[in-house]
């Protein structure tokens, strides 16, 4: 038998043998020879993941799907654990300060999906927030200009039945191990699959781009492509989905568990606290004590909540006032298009203002767009959709218009601090304009760094001129509520075997958001174990880092000095945030000391 290289020769291989002529020159350093594998790996896993490269704006893939065959997920564990040896490899102590950061932080993403390989994550990966059955949504990172871009799409289209047979397979093999979501929010699948199982192939959501083309397309173009788009969805499209459909119901949803908590699973709880080191980025918290910082909490912002109450003089109880937020007329819009211009109006009150507390504010732009109907029902109140990384499309700031009788006036102003400007929108472009960082630093989503900034971003409400009415004070606090309970309920339902029922009251008894959103929260944390965390953990950490810049520095603390020097590495795990940031005030305070 003929041997064969080791995965980590052809690794190295494959990645530096672009770079020899360059390096023909000169000797590659350390740094160098970093910097190529960075490189390399980044090119490798767009090409493997063509919706991450959508998602980034890359559109050298439009013609195809991410493989998730069990050979190409086997292939892909292959290569993170060649890409982590083919680092190691690389003398970390030769490294210039910069590139030390850089070769930590790689290395420890990587360890991390090593870790998490054991629990098979992938078979999690449909839930009733998105998955195969909200596909057609890509459409929302596409743009349709030129003929080839039908042309790929038409492209994708003939390939979704192989990529949906793929999905099958996920499910057979969830159902057989027993590692599946709940029935209860599997439960929500088959009406969102019922969009797709149409009987008119221009009925379905995969056809929307033929309904749109640009201007200078001629008639004999628009109906050459229209035909071969309507062809598809008709040949592949509308029975893959009927194959799925029937696998869903037949063979999934029966082998649903009926507990939400992940630790009801194989490996289970090992695994939820494998996410909750992902997420929090601080492998040494347990289920435990996140729960014991969720209780402090709730219990702050009750007492912050009472006072507002007392503020607008109402007699009744705190549930009382809850009540009386969730049903008064006067915190509605009657319509989703009134619901839209009063996100507009708000994102607009924000933006000038931003100049109080930054320095630094990010070239790119973002936009407001309403979440799609094919999945609004069944998803949260709002989202971000970051910027192409080469500038070719801004963010965009997706609002849930759908039953706008539940979306209270006095949370706007919030959300939109939270998911725009100067949370989502304003760090991760900061981050995307960086050209000196390496891509994978670039685009990094460390869920505590990210989630952490844009939950601390609320509390800048006042110095950005906004919360001038209680109510909308009221609503900021309700979201930091919210975020405060998600620690209880999540690390309840997860490891202490609350029930879906337990967690939704628990919510309900301290926060004034609708029964409705209350809901789609809770079955977001049974879906995602562990990611809700995030959000408290980062911004108290933040807090406590301005709390101590401002008692070190005194009266030259300077918040927009400190906002940049926060947001100035890009995202990056919390004890790094830590550390980076005391180095500045340590400089800051040797200023002092050199006059």
């Amino acid at each position: 038998m003929q041997s064969r290289p080791s995965t980590f020769a052809l690794v190295i291989a494959l990645m530096f043998s672009a770079l020899v002529p360059a390096f023909a020159a000169a000797p590659p350093t350390p740094d160098t020879e970093l910097r190529a594998l960075f490189d390399a790996t980044w090119q490798k896993e767009l090409e493997a993941d063509p919706l991450t490269a959508n998602y980034l704006g890359d559109n050298r893939y439009n013609d195809r799907w991410t493989d998730m065959s069990a050979l190409a997920i086997e292939q892909r564990h292959r290569h993170d654990r060649a890409t982590l040896e083919a680092l190691r490899a690389i003398p970390r102590a030769s490294l210039s300060p910069a590139a030390q950061l850089d070769y930590d932080l790689f290395e420890r993403e990587y360890t991390q999906r090593l870790a998490s390989w054991p629990f098979k994550p992938y078979l999690y990966s449909i839930n009733h927030q998105g998955g195969i059955q909200t596909l057609h949504e890509v459409t929302e990172l596409l743009q349709f200009r030129t003929v080839k871009d039908y042309q790929d799409w038409i492209t994708r289209l003939e390939r979704v039945g192989t990529l949906i047979d793929q999905h099958i397979a996920l499910l057979e093999q969830a159902a057989r191990e027993g590692r599946t979501q709940p029935r209860v929010i599997m439960q929500r699948i088959p009406s969102q699959l019922a969009l797709q199982n149409v009987k008119n192939p221009e009925q379905s959501p995969f056809f929307s781009p033929f309904t749109r083309f640009p201007e200078e397309f001629d008639a004999a173009t628009r109906t050459r492509l229209a035909a071969a788009g309507r062809s598809a969805i008709e040949r592949v499209v509308l029975p893959a989905y009927a194959r799925f459909t029937k696998t869903f119901n037949e063979t999934y949803l029966p082998a649903t568990r009926a507990t939400v908590g992940i630790s009801d699973t194989p490996q289970g709880r090992d695994y939820y606290q494998e996410r909750i080191a992902y997420h929090t980025t601080l492998g040494a918290l347990s289920a435990d004590e996140i729960h014991e910082i969720g209780l402090a909490e709730v219990r702050r912002i009750r007492s912050e909540m009472m006072a507002i109450k007392e503020k607008v003089g109402f007699k009744g109880s705190l549930q009382e006032f809850f009540t009386f937020l969730r049903t008064d007329p006067q915190f509605y819009y009657k319509s989703s298009q009134e619901l839209f211009e009063g996100y507009l109006a708000v994102a607009k009150r924000i933006d000038p203002n931003l100049v109080r507390v930054f320095g630094k504010l990010p070239r790119t732009p973002y936009g407001l767009r309403p979440i799609p109907m094919t999945s609004a029902p069944n998803t949260t109140t709002a989202y971000y959709q970051g910027p192409a990384a080469d500038g070719t499309r801004p963010g965009f700031y997706y609002v849930n218009l759908y039953r706008p009788e539940v979306r209270p006036k006095y949370e706007m102003e919030v959300l939109s601090i939270h998911e725009a400007v100067p949370g989502h929108h304003l760090q991760i472009a900061l981050a995307m304009e960086q050209s000196a960082m390496p891509d994978f630093r670039r685009n990094a989503g460390y869920t505590a760094y990210v989630e952490g900034w844009a939950l601390y971003s609320e509390s800048l409400g006042e110095e950005l001129g906004l919360y001038q009415d209680p109510y909308s004070k009221f609503g900021q606090l309700t979201y930091d509520m919210w975020r405060a309970v998600r620690l209880v309920v999540d690390t309840g339902m997860h490891a202490k075997g609350w029930s879906r029922e337990q967690a939704i009251a628990f919510f309900l008894d301290n926060a004034a958001k609708t029964e409705a959103d209350i809901v789609n929260e809770i079955d977001r944390y049974i879906s995602w174990p562990g990611q809700a965390l995030a959000y408290k953990i980062g911004q108290l950490r933040i807090q406590n880092l301005r709390r101590e810049a401002e008692s070190a520095l005194g009266p030259r603390f300077n918040v927009r000095a400190f906002h940049d020097t926060v947001l100035e590495t890009g995202a990056v795990p919390l004890d790094l945030m830590e550390a980076h940031v005391r180095t500045w005030i340590a400089k800051e305070k040797a200023k002092d000391g050199s006059r």
